[in-house]
């Protein structure tokens, strides 16, 4: 009985946050600027991620030319600048990563 119990709680609180915005969509007015700023939500979130990655090796902060991460980031973040492309991005970050961490380090 616990473990049903347990399963019927961790549905409920996996389906119910998911399902309110679908309940109320349409049915409340988000102001202007909150849309705005929920914009903002994913960019932040992908930022965060990637920072984190690139900066924090060994549970320490990690700012040097002997962090490859970084140095892929750094390089991948001046791809995009110039490229504005996706893919291309990628696949530089990728190369270069690879290319540190097997030759330079």
């Amino acid at each position: 009985m616990t473990e049903w119990m347990l399963i019927v709680g961790m549905m409920l609180l996996t389906f119910v946050p998911r399902y309110i915005p679908f309940a109320l969509a349409g049915k409340v007015n988000i102001p202007d600027w909150l849309s705005k700023a929920l914009g903002f939500v994913p960019i932040a979130v992908l930022t965060i991620i990637i920072v984190q990655s690139a900066l924090i090796r060994d549970h320490q902060v990690s700012i040097s030319l002997q962090n490859p991460h970084l140095m892929a980031s750094i390089i991948a973040f001046f791809v995009a600048i110039i490229t504005r492309h996706l893919f291309l991005t990628i696949i530089v970050g990728l190369l270069s990563f690879l290319l540190m961490k097997s030759i330079l380090f």
